[in-house]
């Protein structure tokens, strides 16, 4: 009986033993939760410069743009200009086959020739009539049939006149002449082929008056459009040269708004200097409007308005945290920065921003502080993916 007792206080003692060394392997080598700060990745609070802008595309093209058709309709004769050529006001630019409108004005000059004749023979009749009535020869009747006969004629012949002037007027519209000094940046119609010139004037040339000075027609959202004020700093690259930045200036923001897909865009103009003459017409042009410009202020990391806690993550709050919130006003934002449990949410007043930070205009944060930006990995680092960008 002593014998079991023995056996039985070993095996006590044996399982405790075993319980405790569980214990303490568990409490050596089971990993251990990290401090909160080292949960997150954190972004410093900066001060210093920031300028917001708004972007969209648009298109290059001249300043005035001058399409240049004709009034008459007829055979291309011959071509004097051609694509790119520079051109001088009021030189030769296109001729149309003259025959058919020749022979109109012929057919007008001989009309006119016959009104003279009858007007002639009108006054010869008036000046007799007028003396055989003086004599009593005729009545008074024929006195005015005379008078009506003459102003018939000097009817007829100024609308004779009339209709050889706008023939020669039309002659003179067969050969085409630039209106403008510029550029040719566009010919639509080739040696010959016949334009018709009858509800609506064809276009024979495209000549951009000059080169020098450009300006970008572009589409701005009409969320963008109330921040865009005329006089603004706007900076713009093309795909013909990638990595350059060529500057303009916005001249004019237009009222006439344009829907697509329930879509709102305002055209906007932006002027631009092509010394260079390097910027062509028709490219496309990714602009960015300044819309603010500010020299020092306190800024926040985008990346850190966007981040949201796990659902599980415990949050530390304080009445004074809600008492400033209420406090806040126009645009608000949440960024959250570590504590000794967890994290704690600060609210902040924001304002301008540009695309990578934004401005704080109220809120308990000040420079160099430290705010969550992601979860950190195993090393410390972000374990964020690239986000898309936000305006």
């Amino acid at each position: 009986m002593d014998v079991m007792h023995f056996f039985s206080r070993k095996l006590v003692i044996g399982t405790i033993a075993a319980i405790a060394l569980s214990a303490g392997a568990y409490t050596l080598f089971w990993p251990q939760p990290l401090p909160v700060s080292q949960r997150y990745a954190t972004e410093p609070v900066q001060a210093g410069p920031l300028i917001e802008a708004v972007s969209a595309n648009g298109t290059l093209n001249p300043v005035i743009l001058v399409n240049v058709g004709t009034q008459v309709s007829g055979v291309v004769k011959s071509i004097h200009a051609d694509f790119n050529d520079t051109v001088q006001e009021n030189q030769i630019l296109l001729e149309l086959d003259p025959s058919l409108i020749r022979a109109t004005m012929a057919q007008s000059e001989a009309n006119e020739a016959s009104a003279r004749a009858s007007l002639d023979l009108a006054r010869a009749n008036m000046k007799r009539t007028t003396a055989l009535f003086k004599k009593e020869y005729v009545t008074a009747q024929d006195v005015d049939t005379a008078t009506q006969a003459l102003k018939a004629a000097e009817a007829q012949l100024a609308l004779a006149k009339a209709q050889l002037q706008r023939d020669r007027i039309n002659l003179a519209y067969t050969v085409i002449r630039s209106p403008v000094s510029g550029v040719v940046v566009s010919r639509e119609v080739d040696v010959g082929q016949t334009v018709a010139a009858s509800f609506q004037t064809p276009t024979l040339f495209k000549i951009a008056q000059s080169l020098t000075s450009m300006q970008i027609d572009s589409s701005f959202a009409e969320a963008d459009i109330g921040a865009i004020r005329v006089g603004q700093e706007a900076t713009f690259t093309v795909d013909a040269y990638p990595g350059r930045d060529f500057n303009g200036k916005v001249r004019q923001v237009r009222l006439n708004p344009t829907t697509q897909q329930n879509v709102v865009t305002y055209n906007v103009v932006i002027d631009v200097n092509n010394d260079e003459r390097i910027l062509l017409p028709g490219m496309t042009a990714y602009v960015s409007v300044v819309t603010a410009r500010l020299q020092s202020v306190l800024k926040v990391s985008n990346a850190a308005l966007r981040f949201r806690p796990a659902t599980d993550a415990v949050i530390e709050r304080s009445p004074a945290d809600a008492e400033q919130s209420s406090k806040q006003s126009g645009l608000r934002g949440t960024v959250y920065m570590t504590g000794k449990k967890g994290l704690r949410p600060v609210r902040l007043q924001l304002g301008a921003s540009d695309n990578n930070t934004t401005e704080v205009l109220g809120g308990a944060i000040k420079a160099g502080d430290l705010v969550v930006v992601d979860i950190a990995d195993a090393g410390g680092t972000a374990k964020r993916s690239p986000s898309l960008r936000i305006r």
